[in-house]
């Protein structure tokens, strides 16, 4: 079994998953959880900040500090016992800003930064920040302007992504796509010992054509056959026909296909938050996913969460 505790944290000894039956509130009336929660995926800023904050914009509905204390305020209710915080900047210094951060909330058990791969001072970065044990990896994808499918044809490129491997952090993928997914099965092929996290893969949409859909489902096979390749149940709600749909039943294509894909000991829980808060709240995005996981045996649900 692996944990998501395991696979972002395992030198954060400090942490610890007991304060779970410190949390007694009930979610819509059901029984309390039985075991503790990892929430893998939230974001972390600070909009007071006299630099301000890239992300989210201003005109946002979320353009509000997100912070470690109304995290867990918020979801002490729910058995939610820490959460690993995904940078949302694409500026170094950030990095920092985070760690500093989470070193006075036990909440947070550990940290997915932000680095550009590929650099001159890729390595020299990677290695001040891993000598913070709540480093556990970074995030690289379609964001801030990247191409993952067209950086790794760089051998820089490559050659950071071995020293990440090498020093055992995780890189996280972000955001979903058929080119996305061929990118990082390609990567799996350069570096077989690197730890890949997909996020938000209940927002991957498949191709319909036949051939487009035969391809992608074939690199997310290739993806599953590698132990060390996990998915997110994170980013589930997406507006349609505008409106966020409620009932999981609307997702349940996406997340059970995502499921007989990876399966419960490779799959982890992600809520978003606060990026989620546009479409939902947390406790709506909670109970999706927890009416999902329904209907699975204790020791999965244990597992993924």
């Amino acid at each position: 079994m692996c944990t998501a505790s395991a696979l972002y944290n395992a030198r954060v000894n400090r942490r610890t998953f007991l304060g779970a039956a410190a949390c007694s509130t009930k979610l819509f009336a059901a029984p309390p959880q039985q075991h503790p929660i990892i929430d893998t995926h939230i974001h972390l800023f600070d909009i007071s900040r006299p630099e301000g904050v890239p992300w989210p914009p201003k005109n946002s509905s979320i353009y509000k500090s997100s912070l470690p204390d109304s995290y867990r305020k918020l979801t002490a209710p729910f058995g939610i016992t820490g959460a690993i915080a995904v940078e949302c900047s694409p500026w170094p210094a950030d990095n920092d800003w985070v760690l500093n951060i989470a070193r006075d909330a036990p909440i947070i058990l550990g940290m997915v930064g932000n680095l550009e791969l590929g650099t001159p001072d890729f390595g020299k970065q990677l290695e001040r920040l891993h000598k913070n044990s709540l480093f556990r990896g970074i995030r690289y994808g379609n964001l801030w302007g990247r191409d993952l499918g067209n950086a790794i044809s760089k051998p820089e490129f490559i050659a950071g992504l071995k020293l990440l491997a090498d020093a055992d952090l995780a890189l996280d993928t972000a955001n979903p796509t058929p080119a996305l997914m061929r990118a990082a099965a390609r990567i799996t092929d350069r570096v077989p010992n690197l730890r890949m996290v997909l996020d938000h893969m209940p927002q991957l949409k498949i191709p319909d054509d036949p051939a487009g859909r035969k391809d992608c489902e074939a690199d997310l096979r290739s993806l599953a056959a590698r132990p060390n390749v996990f998915a997110k149940i994170s980013g589930i709600v997406r507006r349609v026909d505008g409106r966020v749909p409620l009932d999981v039943g609307f997702y349940h294509d996406r997340l059970d296909h995502v499921w007989d894909i990876f399966g419960p000991d490779r799959l982890l829980f992600g809520s978003d938050w606060p990026n989620s808060a546009q479409w939902a709240t947390y406790p709506q995005v909670f109970q999706l996913a927890r009416d999902f996981l329904s209907s699975k045996d204790a020791a999965s649900v244990e597992n993924i969460y």
